[in-house]
């Protein structure tokens, strides 16, 4: 199977995870900026992925499969690590908890319609969420080179992703729950 340059994108943002997330791990002044050029460089295969599917129209099922995946498990990795590190401090635990509680919900939710045919398009408030939570992300992974500053608008940053990805939430979940009660 030949893989086309949108699929290896998503792929290659995948790879980058472990290395983001060993990176975080030894939060020093340059290990945050490396951590912070690799975060920002998969935000931008997230776009570029889809873009240049559509433009050259290689879009696949592999790629259709991969991509959400990949960011979740990008945006998922990254908030853990920054929980465990100490940089997503207590008042940054409940977006962090929104975040996570909605992204396991939506992937079972996408899961369980897919087994019934059902296709859930991505919205473009979903995709602003997906903006935000990579922004406040990679404001919050240069906290060690930046200080307090970084801390504060991260947080802020992390809350206005919470409340966006809490109405998504409850978008997917308005226009989709009358299938699961159908029989």
């Amino acid at each position: 199977m030949q893989l086309n340059l949108p699929t290896k994108l998503t792929l290659a943002r995948i790879a980058a995870i472990p290395v983001i997330l060993l990176l975080l791990a030894f939060p020093t002044v340059w290990t945050a900026w490396l951590a912070f050029l690799l975060f920002v460089a998969a935000g931008i295969t997230d776009w570029l992925d889809g873009y240049l599917a559509r433009r050259w129209n290689q879009t696949s099922k592999l790629g259709q499969l991969l991509d959400p995946i990949a960011d979740k498990l990008l945006v998922v990795a990254v908030l853990l690590m920054l929980v465990f590190s100490g940089q997503i401090g207590a008042w940054g635990m409940v977006p962090a908890l929104a975040i996570l509680l909605r992204e396991i919900f939506i992937a079972g939710l996408r899961e369980y319609l897919a087994g019934q045919q059902v296709i859930v398009p991505v919205s473009k408030l979903a995709k602003w969420k997906t903006a935000a939570q990579f922004t406040a992300l990679a404001v919050l992974i240069v906290v060690p080179a930046i200080g307090d500053t970084a801390v504060i608008l991260g947080h802020l940053l992390l809350w206005i992703a919470a409340v966006l990805t809490v109405k998504t939430a409850w978008d997917y979940w308005q226009a989709n729950s009358r299938r699961l009660f159908e029989r």
